[in-house]
């Protein structure tokens, strides 16, 4: 019989205080950002607070995964060798990398994984990463089920990792130049300005007026936990929760439902289990509806379009509550659902903007806005800030727990306590003590004793006595003993992690002779990189010379479709193509449509 595959679901982090939350939360690994080269750069973390985050997570089997996944320069080559060398021995299991630059420095054997920012969107990309030698690929958001399975059978040894929640760039990971060429500020760099959450008024080539003032490249954000069955299927190892920029409650109630969904997977199928060690126990009962959310879509996992976009506002519009049924000056009601007091409401308004309005005081169906917003009678009405639902979040978490046989028994020279884990290892702490007859039974004392484990991160599954003899057992021999096994097992946790090393690299030939700026090769060492497997033409990142004329995004995303033009399945446009969409500042964007390829690519107007 094969062993159970061991699925991974791998929670975000902005500090090391959300990362212990997301492991508490049920966690399997979490990814971080270090100081230096991140895609994130308000998300970073000194090598210190790593180490605290590695020595914690260790214990349980967590993995730490680190980002650095920015481009580099050639002045960066050497403080990024220095970093990842520190990261090394801290204990971190791998980085996410974007840069082939990283292959060819002198670091140790760390193993890389390849970021979804080197746009790993086909068989023949990926089968390259792998005959390369990385050993994991995060893989396009884009990918539908069939896509990833067709992946999975080509590179059966390579771990696929693929998002399931969080919130969706528009444009394809990697080949967004929007930020870089509007505001100097490289998406690839881990400075992504957010152009895509900006509104845009949609003109023809007339000049007519489509839509005016939409947040027409924003979309909705992900969530696939109603296919995470199909997912495993299909061939993912590791399942993704987008957020390093989220805090601390946000990530606790994400990683908490994904948890509980994925274990009652595992309970019916028992050719999948967890990656990690421990139980959980949060106190609230997670919902994805109650965190930040623009309205989800699972974005193409299913092959279908679907409604995608969150073209009236980028921001949260949170739980579906009920509708308006009566206004008065001071209050209004609601029905289909309720309020509480200190929530946070929203609506749309009729010129199509989000309105958001906070509750003084609810009083069963009657709301009592702190300042009565131009709601009308059948107004649909949002949560998007749950007031007691954030207060049970921000409350600590129970620590995660791992589960321990032990067994007390006598030796020549007096005692021992041995613990085996529920990750199979196993310690013992002895205790010389001359032995004499107890004058009352000490079974249950020794059982009392040896359940306080307090705030440690043990539990005692069963408690067996080694012996016959009734043995006196002093109560504070046995706390020194659970005291010393509890530091013995942290240590030997910790020290038995296995951290798989990073293969050599190999010379596979790259999937074409020519690399474009989407390549994004800014120093020396990545295109050394192209040019040692056969690439002829190395051009450099637009963030080094811009493509002038060339898009500066690349998007699944389709406005035609959206408005019901597409060319497949939609009525015919009304309108003059092209179209452009038009900012705030006057600045003009064409659009560019790939109905072959089912693609929407933008161009920056002269």
């Amino acid at each position: 019989m094969s062993h159970p595959r061991k699925m991974e679901l791998l929670a975000p982090a902005r500090n090391v205080e959300t990362a212990i939350a997301a492991i508490d939360s049920g966690a399997d690994a979490v990814y971080i950002g270090a100081a230096q080269f991140g895609a994130r750069q308000a998300a970073g973390n000194t090598v210190e607070d790593i180490v605290r985050l590695v020595e914690y997570a260790h214990i349980f089997g967590v993995k730490v995964y680190v980002t650095l996944n920015t481009i580099l320069t050639d002045e960066e080559i050497e403080p990024a060798e220095q970093l990842i060398t520190e990261l090394y021995n801290a204990g971190v299991d791998a980085l996410i990398v974007q840069d082939f630059a990283i292959t060819k420095m002198n670091i140790p054997p760390i193993q890389l994984h390849c970021s979804t920012q080197m746009d790993n969107c086909t068989v023949e990309k990926v089968r390259f990463l792998a005959q390369t030698g990385f050993p994991r690929v995060v893989l396009a958001r884009e990918l539908s089920l069939q896509q990833i399975a067709e992946i999975h059978k080509a590179v059966p040894h390579t771990e696929l990792e693929v998002f399931v929640h969080g919130a969706l760039c528009v444009s394809y990971s990697g080949r967004c130049y929007a930020s870089q060429h509007c505001f100097g500020r490289s998406a690839n760099r881990g400075a992504c300005a957010q152009f895509c959450r900006l509104p845009f008024t949609l003109v023809d080539a007339d000049g007519n007026v489509i839509k005016k003032d939409k947040h027409l490249l924003s979309l909705k954000d992900m969530n696939r936990s109603a296919m995470l069955e199909e997912m495993l299927d299909a061939g993912v190892t590791s399942l993704k929760i987008e957020g390093r920029l989220k805090d601390s409650s946000y990530v606790k109630n994400i990683t908490a439902y994904y948890r509980r969904c994925l274990d009652d997977i595992f309970a019916r199928r028992a050719c999948y289990t967890r990656a990690s060690y421990g139980s959980v126990a949060p106190h609230f009962t997670p919902s994805p509806a109650k965190s930040f959310n623009r309205g989800f879509t699972n974005y193409f996992l299913d092959g279908k379009r679907g409604d995608i976009t969150s073209f009236d506002t980028p921001k949260s519009i949170g739980e579906y509550v009920g509708r308006v049924k009566f206004v008065s000056r001071s209050f209004f009601t609601v029905t289909g659902g309720t309020f509480n007091n200190g929530d946070g409401a929203c609506f749309i308004a009729p010129d199509g903007k989000l309105q958001g309005f906070h509750i003084n005081k609810a009083e069963g169906n009657r709301v009592f806005p702190q300042n009565m917003p131009a709601l009308q009678p059948g107004t649909i009405l949002y949560r998007n800030y749950d007031c007691e639902f954030e207060r049970t979040l921000s409350r600590p978490l129970s620590p995660r727990r791992l589960s321990i046989a032990l067994e007390f028994a006598a030796t020549p020279a007096g005692f021992s306590l041995t613990a085996t884990t529920e990750s199979g290892i196993t310690c013992t702490v002895d205790a010389a003590m001359e032995k004499e007859e107890a004058r009352a039974p000490q079974q249950e004392n020794i059982n009392t004793q040896l359940k306080k484990w307090g705030n440690t991160p043990f539990e005692a599954s069963s408690i067996t006595v080694g012996y016959s003899e009734n043995w006196f057992v002093p109560s504070s021999l046995l706390s020194d003993m659970r005291r010393r096994l509890c530091d013995t097992l942290v240590a030997t946790l910790r020290s038995s992690h296995q951290r798989e090393p990073m293969q050599p690299i190999a010379k596979a030939p790259f999937v074409s002779k020519t690399i474009d700026y989407t390549g994004n090769v800014s120093n020396s060492l990545a295109r050394a990189f192209y040019t040692e497997r056969g690439v002829q033409s190395v051009a450099p990142a637009y963030e080094l010379q811009p493509s002038e004329g060339s898009p500066i995004m690349y998007c699944k995303h389709c406005i035609k479709y959206s408005m019901g033009w597409c060319t497949k399945t939609g009525e015919k446009s009304p309108y003059k193509e092209p179209y452009y969409l038009v900012s705030a500042d006057g600045r003009r964007f064409r659009l560019h449509f790939n109905c072959k390829e089912c693609m929407m690519t933008v161009v920056a107007d002269k």
